[in-house]
C-alpha cells in the first residue's frame, strides 16, 4: 500500500511508558503527524462492589494513558503539527450505573480533550469521538442487544467503520479543535 508501518509494545499503564511511546513511533516511521488514542476496558461493576484495584486499572487506561500518551506527542508534534483524536464514549455522557469507573474515566477523557485542545493549539489540534452502541460486550444476551437496537433511533447498532469514518473526519478537517463527535445512532437525544 506503499505505507511504512511499525510495530510497537508499550505498557500503557505505566506513564513513562505512555509518554515515551510517540517519540519511539517517530523514530521509527520518520515522523509523527496523528496520535489515536484508543486502548481501553469497559468493566461492569456496580457503584457498591468497585474496589480501589478496580479504579486504579480502568483510571490508568482509559484517562492517565491517553494524558501521557498527548504529552509525548506534544513534545513530537509541536514543531511540525498534527492532531490527536481521543475515543471517549457514549458513556461519557450518560450515567450508566453498572460502569460508574467508565463513565468516570470517559468523562474526563471529554474533559482531557478540550483541556489539550486549548493547550496545545495552534500547532495541534485535539477532538474526540464518542461511540454509542458499537461493539456491544460479548457476554449480552440476544434480548439485551435487541433492547439497545428499537432504543436506538436509527434502530440499529453502529459498527467499526461508523467510528472510523468519523475519526477521518476530525483528522481531515483542519478547523476543528476541541469537539467530541458523538457516533450513537442518535441514542444521546432519544
Amino acid at each position: 500500500m506503499g505505507c511504512r508501518t511499525a510495530l510497537l509494545r508499550a505498557d500503557l499503564s505505566d506513564p513513562a511508558a505512555a509518554e515515551a511511546l510517540p517519540a519511539r513511533a517517530a523514530e521509527a516511521l520518520g515522523g509523527l503527524d496523528v496520535v489515536v488514542n484508543s486502548a481501553a476496558i469497559m468493566e461492569r461493576r456496580p457503584l457498591a462492589e468497585v474496589t480501589p484495584e478496580d479504579w486504579e486499572r480502568t483510571m490508568a487506561l482509559n484517562l492517565r494513558a491517553p494524558f501521557f500518551v498527548s504529552k509525548g506527542a506534544a513534545r513530537v508534534m509541536e514543531d511540525r503539527g498534527g492532531a490527536i483524536v481521543n475515543i471517549a464514549d457514549l458513556g461519557a455522557f450518560e450515567r450508566w450505573t453498572g460502569y460508574p469507573v467508565h463513565v468516570i474515566s470517559k468523562a474526563g477523557l471529554v474533559a482531557l480533550t478540550e483541556l489539550l485542545a486549548r493547550a496545545l493549539a495552534p500547532a495541534i489540534r485535539v477532538n474526540a469521538v464518542a461511540p454509542g452502541a458499537v461493539l456491544l460486550p460479548d457476554d449480552w444476551t440476544e434480548d439485551a442487544r435487541e433492547r439497545i437496537k428499537i432504543t436506538t433511533p436509527l434502530r440499529r447498532l453502529g459498527g467499526p467503520a461508523d467510528v472510523t469514518n468519523a475519526v477521518l473526519f476530525l483528522l481531515e478537517n483542519d478547523y476543528v479543535t476541541g469537539e467530541t463527535l458523538v457516533v450513537d445512532g442518535g441514542r444521546r437525544v432519544r
